[in-house]
């Protein structure tokens, strides 16, 4: 009997150690630079669990009690492979040595090798500024915003136009973040190239589909860029002359293995071939820019880390006294990474964005100026729990006040133009999240999550009850600080994956996105003197509704990618202008607007060669937008200005030798809609609104 009850009582302490479950974390690191690495992949050799590395570089993997081979991989660097003894909590740091290629190979990815396939992710895209590099880019200056509009899903607003569309969508649809902070122009030279310095930037991420719960306030894309965080190993100082700019890059350790910094600048000299012309109309005319990207980062210990980053860029265009033009963006972030065990780790975040620009006009007796700015301050914390190698879940809430100084009018005393300072507007912003990347099995995996959005119009103000011909029928004054009126949306996320094989998958999610903030344009295509409003009693927050299905394999031993995804896209409260609409009037903005509906379907194709001498891809996308708006087309669809049928985009690149690489882009495309204006004289001046040989509608003039 004794002997029948310890041989229970050993088996039952055998099924309890194995039975328990340790954690080992920590952050994965640039072994040259000191650089966090977002996006490694830590896999347990022989067995299906992985984890992926956050973007500060922290990653947590539960198994088992027992003895363990990781595999630590990321592109472009050396695998790392490490034996441990899992018998108690373990914290480690690892680095990963950058693979030093004979040849070098351009790779632009998805996400990291094979994870297209396996994650649950749709519609992603990142880029590293390394891999960017052998790109062929206008007048040679390396563009990150450029660069992505040669994938597939994601057009050219124009011509010389940093903005894009992506799957149907404005180019205000865009949330372009710099290490957090809101860029709302992102443009140097009236767009012929962005505000991002790619010699500043780590990487590049843009979400087509599927968007992660932590993003909100636009309804098309995201893109998050990173700054670098500078080398904490050794100083490094670089530079370039180029064609219309030139470049100075320093960084280092502030104290080494610690901490570090970075300065990057550029500036333009396009000026001094203006000046040089003969041509007296040209030669007065000044235009050029100069930005300024600079972060600090310092370890507090083994659990803590703060990041100070900032950006500051300035244009100008200027033709003698008679114009004058400078706008800008500026961005702060100040953020605290704090682990607070091995499972939970967390970042808090204060953020600044700000995106203003000033217009001067002196001719004969018109003799004024516009000044018009937007600015947020953003408080945001989130929370990652990594509870095992399951599951991987992330909360938070942020909060962002709004500041809109429409456009205030100054003029001379002798001016035809009368001084005009119009109301700000104010507003507040306000967001909880969650989601939980859940991997059930080796086949399927789930990201389910929401968001909750509120967005409240403050005090003070004045805000109009408008008719059905937009007239103002009544006014109410809204006191300081007070609350006008909130919305509320709820905005579910769900992607689902099946692994086919360990080189195919399908894939399908739905994600609903609300956006608060419009841009109001003069023009056909973004410029800097667009007109950001805010959401006010009539116009209400956009909506739209996406859902996206999915193909994904890799062949020839990872070599080559092919991806294709279909996507249906409706959108709700979307904008556009009555006939003769004048968007200066600042104040009563809604009496030249009207609301409706939009739509957009497609499908896009990727084929990818990664690796070896030659590489690059092949995208195709079919697509179709349209709108839907009573008052225009006589409340008929019609093709909305990013109405875009065909895209075709091929990068190529070859690798000669150690020294020369040749690369080529190729990119067709189809015509953009447009709004046509035709008139006839017989006797009474009468002219219509032409849309794709529609009437928009019929106007005289006696």
């Amino acid at each position: 009997m004794t002997k029948a009850i310890f041989t229970l009582i050993l088996l039952f302490g055998a099924l309890l150690l194995a039975a328990q479950k340790h954690t080992i974390s920590g952050t994965i690191k640039n072994k040259k630079t000191g650089e966090s690495i977002m996006g490694a992949t830590v896999k347990v050799v022989n067995k299906p669990q992985a984890v992926t590395s956050n973007e500060y570089g922290f990653y947590s993997l539960t198994l088992p009690a027992g003895n363990y081979i990781l595999e630590i991989s990321y592109v472009g660097m050396n695998n790392l492979t490490k034996e441990i003894n899992l018998d108690h909590d373990i914290s480690t740091d690892l680095s990963l040595e950058e693979y030093k290629q004979t040849l070098e190979t351009l790779v632009v990815r998805s996400t990291t090798l094979g994870r297209s396939v396996a994650g649950t992710q749709m519609g992603a895209e990142r880029l590293s500024m390394k891999e960017m590099k052998t790109i062929p880019m206008l007048l040679g200056e390396r563009d990150p915003m450029k660069a992505i509009q040669l994938l597939p899903g994601i057009k050219s607003a124009g011509e010389g136009n940093s903005g894009i569309f992506v799957r149907g969508g404005s180019a205000d649809q865009n949330l372009i973040l710099l290490d957090e902070g809101t860029v709302y122009n992102a443009s140097h030279l009236l767009g012929f190239f962005s505000t991002f310095n790619a010699d500043a930037i780590k990487d590049l991420t843009v979400y087509k589909a599927g968007m992660p719960a932590q993003y909100g306030g636009r309804l098309s894309s995201v893109i998050d860029i990173r700054m670098n965080d500078g080398n904490n190993q050794e100083y490094d100082v670089s530079g370039g002359i180029g064609l219309i700019s030139s470049k100075l890059n320093v960084e280092g350790p502030i104290q080494k293995g610690k901490s570090s910094f970075l300065v990057s600048g550029r500036t333009t000299y396009v000026d001094l071939f203006l000046s040089a012309l003969k041509d007296s109309s040209i030669n007065q005319t000044r235009l050029g820019f100069y930005d300024l990207n600079a972060k600090m980062n310092y370890s507090l210990g083994k659990k803590d880390k703060l990041f100070i980053s900032g950006y500051f860029g300035n244009d100008h265009l200027k033709s003698g006294d008679a114009f004058g033009l400078t706008w800008g963006n500026a961005t702060g972030t100040i953020r605290w990474n704090h682990i607070y065990n091995n499972k939970v780790f967390s970042n808090t975040s204060l953020i600044y964005s700000n995106f203003k620009y000033d217009i001067s006009i002196k001719s004969g007796a018109t003799d004024f100026g516009i000044y018009s700015q937007i600015s947020d301050w953003n408080l945001k914390q989130e929370f990652q729990w990594n509870p095992n190698a399951q599951h991987k879940f992330r909360i938070g809430i942020n909060a962002i006040h709004h500041n809109i100084r429409p456009g205030d009018v100054t003029s001379s005393a002798t001016s035809s133009i009368n001084s005009q300072v119009f109301q700000k507007r104010y507003s507040l912003e306000n967001a909880l999240y969650f989601s939980d990347n859940w991997k059930l099995n080796d086949n399927w995996g789930i990201t389910y999550g929401a968001r909750l959005s509120a967005f409240s119009i403050l005090g003070k103000g004045d805000y109009y009850t408008l008719n059905n011909e937009g007239k103002i029928i009544d006014t109410t004054h809204v006191a300081s600080g007070k609350i006008y009126k909130t919305y509320v949306n709820v905005e579910p996320r769900l992607a689902v994956s099946y692994l086919l094989s360990k080189t195919a998958s399908v894939k399908a999610s739905y994600v609903r996105n609300t956006q608060n903030l419009h841009l109001l344009s003069n023009s056909t295509s973004s410029t800097p003197t667009d007109k950001w409003v805010a959401n006010t009693n009539n116009i209400k927050p956009e909506i739209s509704d996406q859902v996206s299905m999915g193909y994904y394999k890799d062949f020839a031993e990872n070599k080559f990618e092919f991806t294709t995804e279909a996507y249906y896209k409706s959108m709700q409260h979307q904008i556009d202008y009555r006939n003769g609409a004048d968007v200066t009037d600042a104040d009563a903005i809604e009496t030249q607007l009207l609301y409706g509906k939009g739509r957009a379907y497609g499908i896009e194709f990727l084929l990818r060669k990664k690796t070896g001498r030659f590489t690059g891809w092949l995208s195709y996308t079919l697509s179709k937008t349209e709108k839907k708006i009573e008052g225009i087309n006589n409340g008929n669809w019609y093709n909305a200005r990013q109405d875009r049928t065909h895209d075709i985009a091929l990068v190529t690149t070859y690798q000669l030798n150690k020294k020369w690489t040749l690369s080529a882009n190729w990119i067709y495309s189809t015509g953009d809609a447009f709004g046509l204006t035709w008139g006839n004289a017989t006797g009474t001046i009468r002219w219509n609104h032409i849309y794709n040989n529609k009437v928009f509608s019929n106007t005289s003039l006696i």
